[in-house]
């Protein structure tokens, strides 16, 4: 199956290319309410900051629908009824209070009930176009930062699957690799749940760049023998200062670089930005099933009774981050400036969908 999207709105339904069971079980799903995409998010079947952002927003545009067939005398309250329940299933990623309140702004701009179905499908469909174009202009601005023959370490899934095509962080390295720079990944798996082994590496082969695949406790080893020249993540939520919260593991691997003298870049949307979180203290870090840590792929591999934690991510600080690279261009410290500043470049804030 050929697609440059994870998800894709087809016959009045938001449909998802299931990530659950990549990379040996490719299947779409099809979502025609709000709390079926709710719980495709709490599931995983679509995730990864942005892509879950415009998954909420179509979960919007389902939840007008639903309002249009069944009326209520106040579908306002339930549009922001349905945005709490989208809201409150990964309390992380910045991108999903972004999408949803901005969704929310075009619905309240509406003249009449009527109107709501279609402004707020225009307006998902809105956000789902520009997220790509935001990450291309981020592979545009990262690919720079890479010299030739490059060995890049990325972590997680940052590619065409965890946002609306393209890459934030995989968009370096796809755009990198388009120019020729002759650029060789290494993979991190991503444990618990291997979203480096399971998506970014199916990634990587489909897009055609070379690759190898590591085991998360090997990045310390190549990065002492010279065997990485940089390192190049996502986000999930950017704070005001620039500390980071990306998927757990992160903030060991900005330690290793720092340790080695590796550049550490982070590479992400405006609209992971949180100008109203002053710092990583005040990022809430979702907790996760037990089952994510005690069995791997349907075997249990921890002994019953045993305590487990399961953070699904962590904060790097910001003064372990090299440069912050997003699509008005390529942001270094002081971040609290430059993150304002490139905001300043685009307005008052980041933009809300038209319609």
């Amino acid at each position: 199956m050929e697609m440059d999207a994870p998800l894709w709105w087809e016959d009045g339904a938001l449909c998802l290319l299931d990530q659950t069971g990549l990379p040996h079980d490719v299947r779409t799903i099809r979502c025609t309410s709000f709390e079926e995409v709710a719980e495709a998010i709490r599931a995983l079947r679509i995730r990864g900051a942005p892509a879950i952002g415009i998954a909420a927003a179509y979960g919007l545009a389902l939840a007008a629908q639903a309002q249009a067939r069944h009326p209520s005398k106040e579908p306002l309250e339930a549009l922001r009824r349905a945005a709490d329940v989208l809201r409150a299933t990964r309390p992380t990623a910045a991108n999903l209070a972004w999408a949803l309140d901005r969704m929310l702004a075009v619905a309240e701009g509406a003249d009449n009930a009527a109107e709501l179905p279609p402004r707020l499908l225009a307006a998902a469909e809105a956000l789902a176009r520009a997220d790509v174009d935001t990450n291309r202009r981020i592979g545009e601005h990262g690919a720079a930062l890479l010299s030739r023959g490059a060995r890049v370490l990325t972590y997680c899934n940052t590619g065409m699957l965890a946002t609306g095509g393209y890459g934030t962080a995989f968009g370096v390295l796809r755009r990198a690799h388009e120019e020729g720079r002759g650029i060789h990944v290494i993979a991190c798996e991503t444990r618990p749940v291997l979203q480096g082994a399971r998506l970014t590496a199916w990634e990587l082969l489909r897009a055609g760049i070379p690759a190898t695949l590591i085991t998360d406790n090997a990045a310390g080893t190549l990065m002492r023998a010279s065997g990485v020249n940089a390192v190049i993540v996502g986000a999930d939520r950017i704070a005001a200062n620039g500390d980071v919260a990306n998927k757990v593991g992160t903030y060991t691997l900005a330690v290793l670089a720092r340790a080695h003298g590796i550049p550490f870049y982070v590479a992400a949307p405006l609209s992971t930005v949180d100008l109203d979180t002053p710092s990583g203290a005040s990022i809430p870090i979702e907790e996760r099933s037990p089952g994510e840590i005690v069995s791997v792929g349907g075997v249990r591999v921890a002994p019953a009774g045993i305590q487990v934690r399961n953070p699904a991510f962590d904060v790097t600080p910001h003064d372990l981050v090299t440069a912050i690279i997003t699509e008005t261009g390529v942001i270094g410290p002081p971040y609290d400036a430059g993150l304002r500043n490139a905001f300043a470049s685009q307005g008052a804030c980041a933009p809300r969908p038209s319609p």
